[in-house]
């Protein structure tokens, strides 16, 4: 998507060799390393005339609490399946999310380039996995080693697969009886289109515009993204149908993203983005009005005013000043500790709240962590060092930490909801220092609640285990 966008002139892969580039969005080194995402990254680019915010969002289950967190700052959702694998767990639950907040989502089945299963199958999959309702608006020519190509079913258009981008291309047939069909695939392979297409016509549903911004249906195309073929039908698609910024809600109204007054929500927060500088940084999403390079901000939560003369746009890894940003757009806001996940702010004089009244956003989820390790470090003089590390995991939301009451804290306990493979362990993400950092489990948490009246303690009213 970003290439075609024109943002990156070479794309790369998510599991990539030594020598090849790796995909943009997966820039920590160890997104490199185990080739998956670990975190949801940034990148803003442009295509038909419309600015896209892309948010890539991990999909694996060690890392499932981002994903969900992202998805309260997006407008619309887009589903990449494997042709061998269909819709698989942490797929469901994204769509429970996807379909509470009723966001529109498109899927791409990807991998055609490679044996799967049946085109039909699939869409039986999404359906009854996913109880949503499907609609193809493309059709693969065979699969594996016999891919030729898609079939538009709403343009009539016919697209021939190559694996060089140049050598791929669109022919227009006026419909399924054009005798281009047999010139180009071949007798049989155009019979048995005809016979796939006219099942599909059949048997699947229109394509409704109403149902899919409900979320309700989601328009389904067939490709192979590592080529790049289908893609740019997909991107087309997209941005003739997806629906415009929409109104965020928050604890006393929605906001429209046609009010003139600027608000915007705090929906994540990344530590060490510049090894260079250890910085943090604040990802925004604007709800109403427009930014504007230098305008002072109101931490609603805080009541406090922040200059933003350092916002920034991205590009995964890489930023650059934001001079003025809409609605729908993504900016980052530096942080020096002050701005948490789900903070509101909005302009210095604001109208969207009466005076001495705060804005807050809703609908960022708060999970209580399930798992828990203690983390430990051998070298007592490097504690600080391991206390910081854990600090910026927390204020990322990828962790809590436990601090002792009592004792050195050369150790600490944290917690999480998903249980986190060791080699993603906060151990492993903190902080570069010489001292060896190690983890074991916490056998049991208690959770004590307080009596406001004596101050007392009760007995513990939940127990977690490692």
């Amino acid at each position: 998507m970003l290439l075609l966008g024109g943002a990156i002139h070479e794309a790369g892969t998510i599991k990539a060799r030594k020598s090849d580039r790796h995909a943009t969005s997966d820039w920590m080194d160890m997104e490199k390393e185990r080739g998956i995402s670990v975190t949801s990254s940034v990148m803003q680019f442009e295509h038909g005339g419309r600015t896209l915010n892309l948010l890539d969002t991990p999909g694996h289950q060690d890392f499932s609490e981002d994903p969900y967190r992202v998805l309260t700052a997006v407008d619309s959702a887009l589903m990449v399946l494997d042709n061998a694998k269909g819709v698989e767990q942490q797929t469901e639950k994204l769509m429970e999310v996807c379909r509470m907040r009723e966001i529109p989502i498109l899927t791409f089945i990807n991998k055609l380039d490679r044996d799967g299963l049946p085109p039909l199958d699939l869409l039986e999959d999404i359906e009854e996995t996913l109880g949503i309702e499907t609609a193809p608006l493309s059709w693969p020519i065979g699969m594996g080693r016999r891919f030729r190509g898609t079939y538009s079913l709403a343009g009539n258009e016919l697209h021939l697969y190559a694996k060089k981008r140049s050598e791929q291309e669109r022919l227009d047939v006026t419909d399924l009886s054009d005798p281009k069909l047999d010139d180009v695939l071949g007798e049989d392979v155009a019979d048995q289109l005809r016979f796939d297409v006219e099942l599909v016509r059949e048997a699947g549903n229109d394509f409704d515009l109403e149902k899919y911004r409900a979320g309700q249906q989601t328009p389904v195309f067939f490709g192979s993204a590592l080529h790049g073929f289908g893609v740019e039908e997909l991107l087309d698609t997209f941005v003739e149908i997806a629906p415009p910024p929409r109104p965020r809600p928050t604890t006393g109204r929605a906001v429209s993203p046609d009010e003139d007054d600027f608000s915007g929500l705090v929906f994540k927060i990344q530590a060490n983005m510049d090894e260079r500088h250890r910085d943090r940084v604040a990802f925004l999403r604007v709800c109403s009005g427009r930014f504007e390079q230098g305008m002072t901000l109101r931490h609603q939560r805080t009541g406090q005013e922040t200059r933003t003369g350092r916002a920034m746009t991205f590009m995964a890894e890489e930023r650059e000043g934001a001079e003025v940003a809409w609605p729908g757009d993504i900016i980052g806001l530096h942080n020096h500790g002050t701005i948490k996940i789900g903070d509101s702010f909005t302009a210095e004089d604001t109208s969207l709240v009466p005076a001495g009244e705060a804005l807050h956003f809703t609908g960022v989820p708060s999970f209580a962590p399930e798992h828990f390790r203690k983390v430990h470090i051998d070298d007592p003089f490097r504690a600080k060092h391991l206390g910081k590390g854990l600090t910026q995991l927390s204020e990322e939301g990828a962790i809590q930490v436990f601090r002792p009451m009592h004792g050195a804290p050369t150790s600490a306990p944290a917690g999480s909801r998903r249980r986190t493979r060791r080699r993603a362990t906060p151990c492993s993400r903190t902080s570069k220092t010489s001292s060896r950092r190690t983890s074991s489990p916490t056998r049991r948490a208690r959770w004590p609640t307080s009596r406001a009246t004596t101050g007392a303690w009760s007995a513990p009213s939940r127990t977690g285990r490692s």
